[in-house]
């Protein structure tokens, strides 16, 4: 820093003042009661209990079509993990199939599958609700399941399946991890 420089520095500097020093420690009030949000997320983050959802059946769920190619991702998941779901790059762990099934029975099974998946710290799954190409209303079986894959908190991401896998008839699922699964994962990457 040249002469000048110097000067106009100290000059605009001239009256800046040193902080006091102290040794007290700011605490913010926390709030009488946590909002319902931050209750939700908090008890999903404990997974001290099994998940409460119940998957539910409408009268009219957004229609999906037999040869559409649907696919979604939940908040918090990396786009690396939901690519790698697309291609059919995770092993299936557990596969549910649910053709010639009535939507009510379905919506049990899936319900159950989840669970158990989640419960057995499944990570990747299959369901197979075909295309509905010839049902009376074509795709109703796969609308449903989209419908329940969006409802679950269970549920992290979805896609539909290569063709090696049943293709538009069938649907990657990414379960989300049980507590005991996260610390493991924390555990492996902290060494």
């Amino acid at each position: 820093m040249g002469d000048n420089e110097r000067e106009l520095f100290l000059a605009e500097m001239k009256d800046v003042v040193p902080l006091p020093a102290s040794n007290e420690v700011v605490v913010r009030a926390v709030p009488e009661a946590p909002t319902p949000g931050l209750l939700r997320r908090r008890e999903m983050a404990s997974d001290n209990a099994l998940p409460t959802n119940r998957l539910s059946i409408p009268e009219r769920v957004m229609e999906v079509g037999p040869l559409d190619i649907v696919g979604a991702r939940k908040d918090g998941v990396q786009e690396g993990v939901y690519r790698k779901l697309r291609l059919g790059k995770y092993d299936i762990s557990a596969r549910l199939d649910l053709h010639r099934i009535k939507v009510r029975d379905a919506c049990d099974q899936v319900q159950q599958f989840l669970l158990e998946a989640w419960q057995n710290n499944l990570r990747a799954v299959l369901i197979t609700h075909g295309k509905g190409v010839h049902s009376p209303v074509p795709g109703v079986m796969k609308s449903y399941v989209m419908h329940w894959l969006e409802e679950s908190d269970l549920v992290l991401a979805w896609h539909s399946a290569q063709p090696r896998h049943g293709g538009t008839g069938a649907t990657y699922v990414l379960v989300r991890k049980s507590s005991d699964a996260r610390q493991q994962t924390r555990e492996r990457f902290n060494r």
